[in-house]
């Protein structure tokens, strides 16, 4: 008789999920990275725009990759619950590599242009939007519902500690070669793609054999009904989308810190760092109580530490900053995935999962480009800024809106059916 395994890494296909998600971050977030610093260096360069011009650039180049990211998002959701999870993964890992391969290529030869890497990073946009929910479903099918919320602990030291390694080796690697960051992630994603194939076959859900259109009205309507998740979501959505530092790090690295490709290395992988902390931590002791005020907090503390990292001159206070904003974002993420992996129904978690993701990338992405729409304004220090105060302002409006956020205790599925009957 085989023995129920106690740890989430004693199961082998987990084992290959953790490996293929820490390799496709390491390569991916390599390449995104170095795809803004390029665009901010030929934008100053080649092109003569102002630091304004150029810090509203990097918002451009968010924007084209959430725009392929809101419009496959559906879709996304639909292949996760129909198709092998395993196999969507991989195709859009594959497509990746195919980028890298193609950047490398253009800087190698040559002919990088600001519109080709604008064409580029719409393209990553697109395959990305397939990663997240196919690999965050195939999780819950391998690992017991005792062990999910360990097992989303560990996961994200997978992302995080890949965060940590890919941007700052992506910045090093780009202050020696042009294409040498671009071929890393393309040998990494060829990796990648391996892990991705090793795991073992996965069925989809027999309800996912409905039309898709109706699908995709479930998984919304599923999530809409659900206020505490909705809840959650949102309040990701608009705290970052306000609070986002990471698209002027290019800005802050070259003009106002003065730190050059190395320190924008640093500062890219800085909340990585911070988050690989705490989700380690997190790994050995995940946050069982309370869980709803924590991520309250954890969110106002995100805004707070963009806010003194907009306003630092010092480069050693903005490392800290941003490894402070990582570690409370981490927290936030732990306890909404956890949430989301534990109150969905597996026929439903590609297309819940894709509409988080969605949130995520528009927090992200738009945030990007609200970064560079204020920066174009106020420039990088009054953008940064601003947005940390936004993002404090926007927890406690959601603090009062939904009130189920901080009434909640645990992560227990029965919560939410408990709160209805009382």
């Amino acid at each position: 008789m085989v023995s129920a395994p106690t740890h989430p890494l004693h199961i082998r296909d987990y084992r290959l999920i953790w490996l293929a998600r820490f390799i496709n971050t390491a390569a991916t977030t390599a390449m995104v990275v170095v795809i803004g610093a390029q665009t901010y260096q030929l934008a100053r360069t080649q092109y003569g725009m102002s630091e304004a011009e150029a810090s509203f650039l990097i918002g451009v180049l968010g924007l084209v990759q959430f725009i392929p990211f809101m419009l496959l998002t559906p879709i996304a959701g639909v292949l996760a619950d129909r198709m092998d999870r395993r196999y969507v993964a991989a195709a859009a890992c594959l497509a990746d590599l195919v980028i890298a391969a193609l950047l490398a290529l253009a800087n190698a030869d040559g002919f990088l242009t600001l519109p080709l890497l604008l064409t580029m990073a719409a393209a990553y946009g697109a395959a990305r939007v397939f990663i997240g929910p196919a690999m965050s479903a195939i999780t819950p099918n391998v690992v017991p519902p005792e062990l999910l919320p360990k097992a989303i602990a560990i996961s994200s030291v997978a992302w995080q500690s890949a965060a940590v390694i890919g941007p700052a080796l992506g910045g090093f690697m780009l202050a020696k070669s042009e294409s040498l960051p671009y071929q890393f992630s393309a040998i990494m994603l060829g990796l990648g793609v391996t892990a991705l194939l090793a795991i073992n076959h996965r069925a989809p859900p027999a309800a996912a054999k409905e039309k898709p259109l109706k699908l995709m009205a479930e998984g919304a309507r599923f999530v809409w009904h659900e206020r505490f998740l909705l809840g959650c979501v949102t309040l990701d959505l608009f705290a970052v989308l306000l609070g986002g530092a990471t698209a002027m790090l290019p800005a802050f690295a070259y003009d106002v810190l003065h730190v050059g490709d190395e320190g924008l290395g640093l500062l890219r992988a800085a909340p990585a760092l911070g988050a690989v902390l705490v989700a380690t931590w997190l790994g050995f002791r995940p946050i069982a109580r309370n869980v709803g005020t924590k991520m309250l907090w954890a969110v106002a503390v995100y805004g707070l530490a963009t806010l003194v990292f907009g306003l630092s001159k010092s480069f050693p206070l903005s490392l800290a900053m941003m490894a402070l904003l990582g570690a409370a974002d981490a927290i936030s993420v732990f306890i909404r995935n956890t949430l989301v992996q534990l109150n969905t129904p597996d026929d439903k978690r590609g297309r819940v999962s894709s509409i988080s993701g969605l949130a995520i990338s528009a927090s992200n992405e738009l945030g990007e480009m609200q970064s560079g729409l204020a920066a174009a304004a106020l420039g990088p220090v009054g953008a940064v800024a601003l947005g940390g105060a936004g993002a404090i302002v926007v927890t406690g409006i959601w603090t009062w809106l939904f009130p189920e956020l901080k009434r909640a205790k645990t992560f227990a599925p029965q919560y939410r059916q408990k709160e209805e009957v009382s």
